[in-house]
C-alpha cells in the first residue's frame, strides 16, 4: 500500500509546476515540519498537525490534541474519508484532495496545492450568492443611518427624558434614557438616587455644583471661603490669580465638593482622610493667613496648639458671653459657687452625709454627674436630681406635706416665704436662719422637729426672706446674691450657665475612654473654685494619644477629632466607624450652639 503525491505549484509567470512522489506507507504525516511526508509552508499549519492513515476502505484522519482540519467542509478534530468517493482536506491555505479509487486498490492518490488569491476570490462570489448584499443599502447610506440612530438613541432620548423629568419633578423607580450616560454606580451613600439624575446634575452637559449638594445635605458646612484660601496661598501667580477670577466668575470655586467626594465609581465607601489631607495646609497655615486665629497643627503628638477651652468670660444682662482661653490657666464666670474639692474629700461634712445616705466613704463625680443615654457626653447638672439629697430646700412643715423653695425662680421663693410667714406663726426653719444653718450630714426632718419643740419666736416675713438670701441662707451659699437697694426686697441671684461644649471645633467621646477615672484627666479633687476650667491641657491627651503615625497606644489622625465639615457632632470619621461597626457608638446627635460664641 502507499500514496502517490502530486504537488501542484505555480511559477512567477504562472506555469503550473507539478512533482510527483511516493510514499512506501500505509500512514501520512502533514504538518509544518521537515519531517512530515507532506510538509506545508503556513505558519497556520503546526510542526504535527495532522496524520492521514488507510484502514480497509476508509482513510483515518487524526488531528493533533488542540487544532482542527476542513474535512469536506466541516471544521473536525478527528474523521474518516471512504477511498471510493475520495474526500478533501483544507489545512491553512493548502487543500489535499483524495482522489476516489477502487477499494482493493494498492495506490491511493493525492494532490497538495496552495490555494491562491484567485481562489479565494471565486470562494468569495460563490458566498455572494447567498448573501444580503445584493438587496442590502451601501456602504454611505448605511452609515448615516448608523449615524442617526446613535445621535438619537444616545443624545435625543436621554435630552427628552431629561427635560420631561424637570418639567414633571417626579422621581421615578425604573430605567431612565439619560442613564446611558452614565460613568458608572453610583455610592453605597447615593443608590437610591439611581434613576434620577437630576437630582444632582441640575442642568445638562454642566457639571455638578456645590448647591445641589446642599439642596439634601443641609447640615453639612463648607471648610472656608474656598477663594480667600486660593488667593492667601503664597506661591499662587498671576496667571494663578486670572484662573480664580474666572472661576469666581462662572462659581467654580476651588475645593467642591467633587474634589473630594467622587461619584459613579461603584457602589464604594469613602475612605478616611488621611492626615495629610489637613496638615498640607495647617502645617503652615500662619504663613498662609496672617490674618487667622488658628493655630499651626502638623500631627497631634508634635505640633498641635494647645487646647482652648470656650468659656464664659462675662455677662451682657442675663446672656453670657464667650471667650477662649487657656485651659490651665483660664478663668470660667458661670455664676456658681462650688468648690469640688470639698464635695470629693474624703472627711468634712459631704463625706459625712454621703456615709449616711449609703454612698460609701465620700462623693464621687457619679453621683452629680450623669452620662447622656449614647454616652459621649454628660448630662447638665439639675438642682432637684442631683443636689436636693443633700442641700434640702424645704423650709416648713403642713400636715403631712413638706413645703420647698421654688429653684430658680427668686421672685416666687419671696412670695412664699411672705405668704407662709404673713398668715402663720412658726418658728424659723433652720434652712433658713443664718446662726442655725443646718451643716451637711444632719438630717433636715430632725433639725426641724428639734427647733419647733424649742418654741423659738417666729419670725416676721421680711426677716424670713433676708434669712434665705443671707451669708449662710439656703441661696446664698451657692449662688451670687446681688442685693437689693435699701428697704426693699427684690433680691436678684446672678444667672448660672455653662457652655454646651467647651471645645466646639473638636469632638470627645467619654465612652472610650471609660476604663479611666475621672481624676485622671480633670483635677477636680483640688479645685477650690467654680471659676476652675477643669478641661484638660493636650499634654494630659498626649499621654496616651499621638500622631497618625505614633509607637503611642492610640494613633489619633486629625480625623479622629476634627471633621473637614464644620460641624457640632461627632466627625465624619467617628459616624463612618460607627455604622460599619469598627468601634463602639457615639453621639452623632447635633449640638445647639451656645449663645454669644464666636467663632
Amino acid at each position: 500500500m502507499a500514496f502517490l503525491l502530486r504537488t501542484v505549484t505555480t511559477s512567477a509567470e504562472g506555469r503550473e509546476i507539478v512533482r510527483t512522489r511516493r510514499i512506501e506507507r500505509d500512514r501520512l504525516t502533514i504538518g509544518r515540519g521537515p519531517g512530515s511526508d507532506i510538509p506545508l509552508t503556513d505558519l497556520a499549519v503546526a510542526l504535527e498537525h495532522a496524520a492521514v492513515e488507510r484502514r480497509g476502505d476508509r482513510l483515518q484522519v487524526a488531528v493533533a490534541t488542540g487544532l482542527t482540519v476542513a474535512l469536506d467542509g466541516r471544521q473536525v478534530s478527528s474523521g474518516t474519508i471512504a477511498v471510493a468517493s475520495g474526500g478533501d482536506i483544507r489545512i491553512g491555505r493548502h487543500l489535499l484532495r483524495f482522489l476516489p479509487a477502487p477499494a482493493e486498490a494498492d495506490d491511493i492518490e493525492v494532490g497538495v496545492e496552495r490555494i491562491t488569491e484567485g481562489a479565494a476570490k471565486l470562494d468569495r462570489s460563490a458566498e455572494r450568492l447567498f448573501s444580503l448584499a445584493s438587496v442590502m443599502p451601501g456602504k454611505r447610506p448605511m452609515a448615516w443611518l448608523l449615524a442617526l440612530l446613535v445621535l438619537g438613541l444616545c443624545i435625543g432620548w436621554p435630552l427628552k427624558t431629561f427635560h420631561d423629568r424637570q418639567q414633571r419633578a417626579a422621581r421615578f423607580a425604573h430605567f431612565q434614557a439619560d442613564e446611558i450616560w452614565s460613568a458608572g454606580h453610583l455610592s453605597a451613600a447615593h443608590a437610591a438616587l439611581q434613576h434620577n439624575c437630576n437630582a444632582c446634575h441640575d442642568k445638562p452637559f454642566e457639571s455638578v455644583r456645590d448647591a445641589a449638594c446642599a439642596s439634601c445635605h443641609r447640615d453639612i458646612h463648607g471648610h472656608a471661603d474656598p477663594f480667600r484660601l486660593a488667593r492667601a496661598q503664597p506661591d499662587l501667580t498671576a496667571w494663578g490669580r486670572f484662573q480664580l477670577r474666572v472661576k469666581q466668575a462662572f462659581d467654580l470655586p476651588p475645593g467642591r465638593c467633587i474634589d473630594c467626594h467622587t461619584e459613579h465609581q461603584g457602589p464604594q465607601k469613602m475612605a478616611p482622610a488621611p492626615q495629610r489631607f489637613c496638615s498640607d495646609c495647617h502645617t503652615a497655615l500662619s504663613s498662609k493667613l496672617p490674618d487667622t486665629k488658628l493655630g499651626n497643627a502638623a500631627d497631634f503628638g508634635r505640633i498641635h496648639p494647645d487646647f482652648r477651652p470656650a468659656v464664659i468670660t462675662g455677662w451682657s444682662g442675663e446672656h453670657p458671653i464667650l471667650g477662649r482661653v487657656s485651659a490651665a490657666t483660664g478663668r470660667e464666670e458661670n455664676g456658681l459657687k462650688f468648690p469640688h474639692a470639698l464635695h470629693l474629700s474624703r472627711s468634712g461634712g459631704a463625706a459625712q452625709m454621703a456615709r449616711r445616705l449609703g454612698l460609701g466613704s465620700g462623693l464621687d463625680c457619679a453621683n452629680c454627674h450623669r452620662p447622656e443615654p449614647e454616652g459621649a457626653r454628660y448630662q447638665p447638672v439639675v438642682m432637684e436630681r442631683d443636689c436636693a439629697m443633700c442641700h434640702s430646700l424645704a423650709f416648713a412643715r403642713t400636715g403631712g406635706t413638706i413645703r420647698t423653695l421654688r429653684h430658680g425662680d427668686p421672685a416666687q421663693v419671696i412670695a412664699d416665704l411672705r405668704d407662709y410667714y404673713s398668715a402663720r406663726s412658726a418658728p424659723p426653719p433652720p434652712s433658713l436662719a443664718p446662726s442655725a444653718r443646718r451643716v451637711p450630714g444632719a438630717a433636715p426632718a430632725a433639725a426641724t422637729r428639734i427647733r419647733f419643740e424649742q418654741g423659738a419666736s417666729a419670725p416676721g416675713p421680711d426677716a424670713a426672706v433676708r434669712a434665705v438670701f443671707s451669708r449662710g441662707g439656703a441661696c446664698y451659699d451657692c449662688h451670687e446674691v446681688e442685693a437689693p437697694p435699701a428697704g426693699s426686697l427684690a433680691y436678684r441671684i446672678h444667672p448660672v450657665a455653662f457652655p454646651e461644649r467647651y471645645v466646639r471645633h473638636g469632638w470627645f467621646d467619654h465612652r472610650p475612654h471609660a476604663a479611666q477615672s475621672c481624676g485622671s484627666c480633670h483635677q477636680a479633687a483640688s479645685s477650690r473654685s467654680a471659676s476652675d476650667v477643669l478641661i484638660p491641657g493636650i499634654a494630659t491627651c498626649r499621654g496616651c494619644h499621638g500622631g497618625e503615625r505614633t509607637a503611642k497606644a492610640v494613633a489619633s489622625p486629625c480625623a479622629m477629632c476634627h471633621s473637614y465639615h464644620a460641624r457640632p457632632g461627632a466627625p465624619a470619621m467617628v459616624i463612618r466607624q460607627r455604622l460599619r461597626g469598627e468601634r463602639r457608638a457615639v453621639a452623632v446627635e447635633a449640638v445647639p450652639m451656645a449663645a454669644g460664641e464666636g467663632r
